[in-house]
């Protein structure tokens, strides 16, 4: 049984995510993975219930405690889930889950230096730098996708994907769609930022 916790966002494999508890509940499910060393399950909120697809998450680190019991935790994805069956037993949700593991897909290089080059000049537009030292290159797509704030919708799809090679085929798309705004509004920002006058 893995414990969920529902939010409306899509954690992706190799990703990290801080999250702050305060919810009773949540903070007895935390306490139970930290004195256990387990992961839980995070999944997206739905309106009408959650997603059928989540990603583990693994409790890193734990960086403020308050006295209350409320705390500032850093987390990060690890494995995807299906959802099999919900159990309600608990004040918090918990499920029977299946581990949904990579197709072995034919790995295509060309997909995967287009959607890296496209990551690296949206980082550059935004002043970021590129670091893909700590990203596991079986789960590139992954990597890349969780760094930039995308679109849930588009983040849940990816995680569905059960191949590499498809998967970076479509972050290179999404990102190649993304850039013509990403240029256009950094060039107008240049414009508003050089026009000579002291500020």
């Amino acid at each position: 049984m893995l414990p969920l916790f529902p939010l409306e966002l899509v954690l992706l494999p190799g990703t990290p995510l801080p999250l702050h508890i305060f919810e009773p509940r949540y903070k007895e499910m935390i306490g139970e993975c930290i004195a256990a060393d387990t992961p839980f399950g995070i999944v997206r909120a739905l309106e009408e219930g959650i997603a059928g697809i989540g990603c583990t998450a693994e409790i890193i680190t734990v960086t403020k405690e308050y006295p209350d019991g409320r705390m500032d935790l850093v987390c990060e994805g690890r494995k995807r889930f299906e959802v099999l069956e919900l159990n309600r037993d608990r004040s918090f949700l918990q499920a029977e889950v299946l581990i949904v593991p990579d197709e072995p897909g034919v790995e295509i290089q060309e997909e995967r230096a287009k959607a890296v080059q496209l990551h690296l000049e949206i980082m550059s537009l935004a002043g970021a730098v590129q670091d893909l030292s700590a990203a596991d290159q079986n789960q590139l797509s992954f990597y890349l996708a969780g760094s930039l704030p995308l679109d849930l919708d588009f983040k849940q799809n990816l995680l569905s994907m059960r191949s590499e090679g498809q998967r970076l085929q479509a972050v290179a798309a999404y990102l190649e769609k993304l850039l013509p705004r990403l240029r256009h509004a950094a060039r107008a920002r240049e414009k508003a930022g050089g026009n000579g006058h002291a500020h």
